[in-house]
């Protein structure tokens, strides 16, 4: 094996933890792999028989690319799904596994329960500080490693962090850890929905839950707060979740895929929280759902 070679199989033992480091910084599973890919780049031209903790190393040449396009997202005022200027645009890119599991490259995406709720979170972060933030809270990479990329010292970059945290702590609604006792929740409002009770479906919502529906570019997303609000829009658009539907996994926490002709027209999201809905996310842009590779087998 010449030395190309053994850098590009030592680079790929890295790659799950890298796409994991870029999706909690991006949001986008594409543009994680692309981060990815440059990291690889850089690597490749690089002299590197001097490093001793390659991992490290590339974790922060990752962090750099990211914060790159996290710094040109916010020059082009691509905003958050609630972003403090009231506009409105894209959730977070979903993690989809099966009805039971999550193969274990996707469990390394979003292992540490990194559900959407969290990654709507970390999108209203300033780029600096969610890197701060997700380097060192969620891959304890060290301060004095992560202040260099932002040109930082130490304790400025501690600071970041401890101001992420807080905006962080409380925001991002921890779901329950029975996923069986979740998925009877997301059935029982699925069966409210469909049937447009609106009584049912107040009994399965929080009374401060968040519904959010992404359809794209061509389709306006929408942002509901409060039981009677989201019961009303469900009980009006309860053909969402007609169809052929069946149970997934986003990010870890019970979805549900709806079909129609055999093509996904819908994936709704549900975090559950003391046995009520907390957080409804759902995706409705065509292309998107496509580029997801749902299937209704």
């Amino acid at each position: 094996m010449d030395g190309e070679d053994f850098l590009a199989e030592r680079f790929e033992e890295h790659r799950p933890h890298l796409r994991a480091v870029a999706y909690r910084m991006l949001g986008s599973l594409s543009e994680a792999e692309d981060a990815v890919q440059e990291a690889w780049f850089k690597l490749s031209r690089s002299d590197v028989s001097e490093v001793a903790n390659l991992g490290g190393w590339l974790t922060t040449v990752v962090g750099r690319v990211c914060l790159d396009l996290l710094r040109s997202r916010v020059a082009r005022r691509e905003d958050p799904l609630e972003a403090r200027d009231g506009q409105e645009a894209r959730l977070p890119d979903p993690v989809i596994g099966g009805a039971r599991a999550i193969d274990p490259e996707q469990e390394i995406l979003t292992a540490d329960s990194v559900g959407i709720a969290l990654m709507i979170v970390l999108e209203a972060l300033a780029p600096a500080e969610r890197l701060a933030f997700v380097l060192h809270d969620m891959f304890s990479v060290p301060f004095d490693e992560i202040a260099p990329i932002l040109g930082r010292t130490s304790a400025s970059t501690r600071q970041l962090a401890s101001r992420a945290r807080r905006r962080v702590q409380g925001a991002a609604p921890a779901p329950d850890a029975d996923l069986a006792l979740r998925r009877e929740v997301v059935q029982a409002f699925l069966a409210a929905a469909r049937g447009g009770d609106f009584d049912a479906l107040l009994t399965v919502l929080d009374p401060d839950v968040v519904a959010r529906s992404d359809g794209g570019a061509l389709r306006p997303a929408t942002l509901r707060r409060g039981a009677r609000d989201v019961a009303a829009g469900a009980s009006l658009f309860g053909s969402q979740f007609a169809g052929e539907s069946r149970m997934v996994l986003v990010n870890g926490e019970p979805a549900v895929a709806t079909f129609v002709g055999g093509r996904p027209v819908s994936l709704a999201a549900f975090t559950v929280r003391g046995g009520k809905v907390v957080e409804l996310n759902i995706f409705t842009d065509p292309e998107r759902l496509e580029r997801l590779g749902l299937s209704a087998a």
